[in-house]
Order: structure tokens, then C-alpha cells, then sequence
């Protein structure tokens, strides 16, 4: 009895030691999750660095002994590292401030990948059936370039001692947004604030602001290239002189370069690393102006005008490669005023064209001066179109007018729009009449965005005329007279006489 109670001990003795050391993984039941973290699909390579036994070290963690070359590494005979050369050195010299880097180094000596399948965003791929050790996991080369990709970036080079373990991608994308500012010049004397869409006068310089942010891993690029590129419909000018670039609410003159294109221009850092004081919470901002020109759209297709970003999204290649973000849009609207010329028909309630009048159109300033509208088209000298207008304060004078007809009075109206920064649409489009005819209607189209009129003149009542009925009547009456008069002096003579 005593012997058997002495066995029992000693085997509860062994089960305690056994249970206190760090279980290791057995070969070919290892696994690495990779999660994308990214806006686009990632195709991953997975590599082995090094091999060995891994079993839980302090906190948790995974630790690698006994360690040596894997297979996903060749010219191992040829590898240094902070002056190290074997597997086991290396391995053991890797800190959080130079893995990093070693990761850079090796991934020149990579071969034997295992590739995953294309894994969208927010979802993830599971490397399995793994053997035990320190592995890579990198993007497949080229699948993140700005040919065929909006958002895309590398992720950070990805190093895991493997034994059933997720990683995350480690990458960040910078965005653009562009903004356009509106003004009512009847009504105010200045720009309101930045907003997504505007209505102009032809002829109006047009502020926009192009507003850029950085990667939340902005530090780890050596270099870093970043460009807006900024493609105007034709109905806008580039005014180059007006470009400002801004770093936060600092002016910054230096480390760019402005240059048109065919359809705008772009703003260039070949390395925004060189800007001083530029980290990952900056945001760079170019202003400029663009004017709205004679080939304006009228209506509500509107002018617009786009931007996006061109940055550097490979930080494993010190800045190599290239994305590009998503266009962010803007639309500049801009209407017309048509006046048709008739007078009454040769049926009731019916009009037809009259020719031979002119008409002048002015716009009230916020000053309180009537600015002319100059861009006009006639035709057939009976339908005026005066186009490229804000909304705003007008008046439209008729300052000739067709022989036997009545001149109008002045008439004042206001051109009134809606547009909506969401939808980036002209959402509504009126003329509201203030002063002049009491029963004019401007008809609206907000497609082509127009507002039509028809301006009636009547002819002025009819005076006599040399050789007409007033020149008959004025003889009748002479002749009357004289003869009445004869016939009193004869009469007046033989009462005389009688007497």
C-alpha cells in the first residue's frame, strides 16, 4: 500500500512538471488569417523566413527556438543582417525599431510562395495546414498599381511566428474632395462658403478649392510622390496665376510644380516628404480660379469639374508605385433669357412674330448699378436670347421699337435656381417678375434652362392724315363755314336795305 501511494505521487509530481512546459505545435497544423483592412481585393503571398519549434512564450506570444532558414528564402549563404549571418542570429537580433527594414531586406531574396485567392475588402483568407515558423506575407506585385485600381495600397510587409494566428493589413489610402463657391452678385458682396455646386454668369472667375489628406502610415514611406490632377469640362478657363497651395493654413511657395493639361492641370510634389512639417494629420489644399467661358453648357447638364489624387502606395518600396483615389465632382450652372417679339394675331387670343424691335438686358449689381448683358443672339429679329446668367436682378428695356407700335415699359424680374449638393443636380429654376408688365409669364425649362417670354406690342391709336378722311372732313367744314357766312352778309344787306 505504501509503495502504491509513493507511484501515485510521483506520477502527480510528473503531470505537474509536465503541465507547467510550453506546449509546442505540431508540424503541418500551423495557420495565419490574414485580414484585408483595405477599399480594394488583395491577392496575398505567403512566405516561410525562418523555421522551427514555436511554443507560447510571456504575454501570450508565439516564440521560435531551435530556429533556421525556411523555405520561402534562397542564397541563404549570402544573407547579412545588422552583422549578422545565420538564421538563428538574425532572428534573435529583430526588435520592433528593425524588422521592419529586415523585412525589406529578405523580401529581395524570396522564392516558394503560397498564394491566397482574391480577398475583397473586410474579409479575410486562411493560410493553413502550415509548418511552424516565422512567415512573410506580402501583396502580389503589381496588383495594386493606379491602372486598374481607385484606393489601392500595398500593405506594410507582414511578419508572424505561426502557430493559429490572425494578422491584419497594415495600409491607408489619402482622399481628395473639391468644392466650388456660389454668389449672388445682385445680392452680395461676398463668395458664400464652400459647397458643391454654384451658378455663374458667363464671364465670371470661378474660386474652387481642391482639399487633399495623407495616409495614417504616412511615416513609414521613404519618399512620397502626390499629385491632383484636375480635368475641367470646356466651359471653364484655367487661370494659372490664381493657383494657391497651402500646407494646413500655411502658403507654401516651394516643392511643387503647376502644369496645364489638355482638359486642366495638375499640382506635383514629386516627394511631399521634403515640405516641411508635413506628418500624416496634414492637409494640403490648392486653390484657384477658372472662368466660365462662351462654351458654357446652359441648363441643367451643368459644367463640371473633377479631381483626383495620383500617390505613392508601395511603403515596402520606399515610395515606388503609384494609386489614385476615387474623382470627387463639382457642377457650375449657368441660364438664359429668351424674348420673343409679337404683336396681337388676326385672331383673337393669337400672336404673331413682330420684327424690328430691340431690347437691352441688365443685370443690378450689389452696388446698386444695372450692368449690361452683352452676349445676345437674334433670330429672325424677332426672338432675343441673352445666355450665360446667374440668378439674380434684371431688367429688360426695349430700346428700339417696330414704326406704328407702342413702346413697353422696363420690365424687372429676378432669375431664381435651386441646385442640390448631394445629388449635384438643378433642382428647380423660376422668374419671378418685380416691375413692368402685370401679366407677363416667363416660361421655365429647367433642361435647357431657360426662362421664355413673350413681350406683346400694340400699335397707338390712328391720327388724321394729309390726304385722308381728316383732310375731306376739314373741307366739308371750311366749306359750311363759307357758305354760312355768305348767306349771313346777304341776309344783313337786305334788312338794310328794307328798313
Amino acid at each position: 500500500m505504501g509503495k502504491l501511494k509513493k507511484l501515485m505521487g510521483l506520477m502527480l509530481t510528473l503531470l505537474m512538471i509536465i503541465s507547467t512546459v510550453n506546449p509546442t505545435f505540431a508540424q503541418g497544423t500551423s495557420s495565419l488569417t490574414v485580414e484585408n483592412t483595405g477599399k480594394t481585393p488583395h491577392k496575398f503571398e505567403l512566405y516561410q523566413i525562418f523555421k522551427g519549434e514555436v511554443s507560447n512564450g510571456e504575454n501570450g506570444k508565439l516564440k521560435l527556438s531551435n530556429i533556421e532558414w525556411g523555405n520561402g528564402v534562397k542564397d541563404t549563404k549570402n544573407i547579412s543582417f545588422s552583422g549578422k549571418s545565420t538564421a538563428s542570429e538574425i532572428a534573435n537580433s529583430l526588435t520592433g525599431d528593425n524588422v521592419e527594414q529586415f523585412a525589406k531586406e529578405i523580401s529581395t531574396k524570396l522564392q516558394s510562395e503560397v498564394e491566397s485567392e482574391l480577398v475583397q475588402p473586410n474579409n479575410s483568407h486562411k493560410f493553413d495546414n502550415l509548418e511552424a515558423g516565422y512567415y512573410l506575407v506580402k501583396d502580389v506585385d503589381a496588383s495594386q498599381d493606379a491602372k486598374d485600381k481607385e484606393n489601392g495600397a500595398y500593405t506594410l510587409y507582414l511578419l508572424k511566428v505561426v502557430g493559429t494566428v490572425t494578422a491584419r493589413t497594415k495600409l491607408d489610402v489619402p482622399t481628395v474632395t473639391k468644392h466650388v463657391k456660389d454668389i449672388n452678385d445682385s445680392e452680395d458682396k461676398d463668395y458664400k462658403d464652400w459647397a458643391k455646386t454654384a451658378d455663374h454668369d458667363i464671364g465670371d472667375k470661378v474660386p474652387f478649392k481642391l482639399t487633399g489628406t495623407l495616409p495614417s502610415n504616412f511615416d513609414k514611406y521613404e519618399t512620397y510622390k502626390y499629385v491632383f490632377h484636375d480635368e475641367m469640362s470646356t466651359g471653364l478657363t484655367f487661370d494659372q496665376e490664381s493657383v494657391k497651395v497651402l500646407v494646413g493654413d500655411k502658403e507654401i511657395k516651394t516643392d511643387f510644380k503647376v502644369a496645364t493639361t489638355t482638359n486642366g492641370f495638375t499640382v506635383t510634389f514629386d516627394n511631399l516628404k521634403n515640405v516641411s512639417g508635413v506628418t500624416k494629420d496634414s492637409v494640403i489644399t490648392v486653390e484657384y480660379t477658372a472662368t466660365l467661358n462662351e462654351r458654357a453648357v446652359i441648363g441643367s447638364k451643368g459644367n463640371p469639374n473633377e479631381v483626383y489624387l495620383e500617390y505613392s502606395n508601395n511603403p515596402n518600396k520606399g515610395g515606388d508605385g503609384t494609386g489614385k483615389t476615387p474623382k470627387d465632382k463639382v457642377i457650375v450652372f449657368t441660364y438664359k433669357v429668351i424674348v420673343n417679339k409679337v404683336q396681337p394675331g388676326d385672331t383673337e387670343n393669337t400672336t404673331k412674330p413682330l420684327a424690328g424691335a430691340e431690347f437691352k438686358l441688365e443685370k443690378k449689381m450689389e452696388d446698386g448699378k444695372w450692368k449690361e448683358i452683352t452676349r445676345l443672339t437674334k433670330e429672325a429679329d424677332t426672338k432675343f436670347t441673352f445666355k450665360g446668367l446667374d440668378d439674380g436682378q434684371y431688367k429688360l428695356t426695349e430700346t428700339k421699337t417696330p414704326e406704328g407700335f407702342n413702346t413697353i415699359k422696363p420690365i424687372e424680374f429676378n432669375v431664381v435656381a435651386s441646385h442640390d449638393d448631394d445629388s449635384l443636380t438643378l433642382t428647380d429654376l423660376n422668374g419671378k417678375l418685380i416691375e413692368g408688365i402685370v401679366n407677363l409669364v416667363m416660361a421655365a425649362n429647367k433642361e435647357e434652362g431657360s426662362l421664355s417670354t413673350d413681350i406683346v406690342n400694340k400699335q397707338g391709336p390712328e391720327l388724321p392724315e394729309t390726304g385722308g378722311m381728316g383732310t375731306k372732313i376739314i373741307y366739308t367744314v371750311g366749306t359750311a363755314l363759307v357758305l354760312g357766312g355768305v348767306i349771313y352778309l346777304v341776309t344783313k344787306r337786305k334788312l338794310s336795305i328794307n328798313r
